[in-house]
């Protein structure tokens, strides 16, 4: 675990937020909206590998 790792209530308050953008934005724009997203936060990663891995971990049990 990263040393700047959420801690659960941390996580469910990301949760929450998400899931209000996600129910604002419609479900016409939820894609693209998601896209930007995750774009902005591999940008602040600022490590392609690090948010490569982020990526596979994602991909597993959809």
């Amino acid at each position: 675990m990263s040393p700047n790792a959420l801690t659960v209530p941390g996580l469910e308050q990301v949760y929450d937020a998400l899931a209000t953008a996600i129910d604002q934005v419609g479900p016409e724009h939820t894609e693209r909206f998601l896209v930007k997203l995750a774009l902005m936060n591999a940008h602040a990663l600022a490590d392609p590998a690090l948010f490569q891995a982020h990526i596979d971990v994602a991909l597993k049990d959809l």
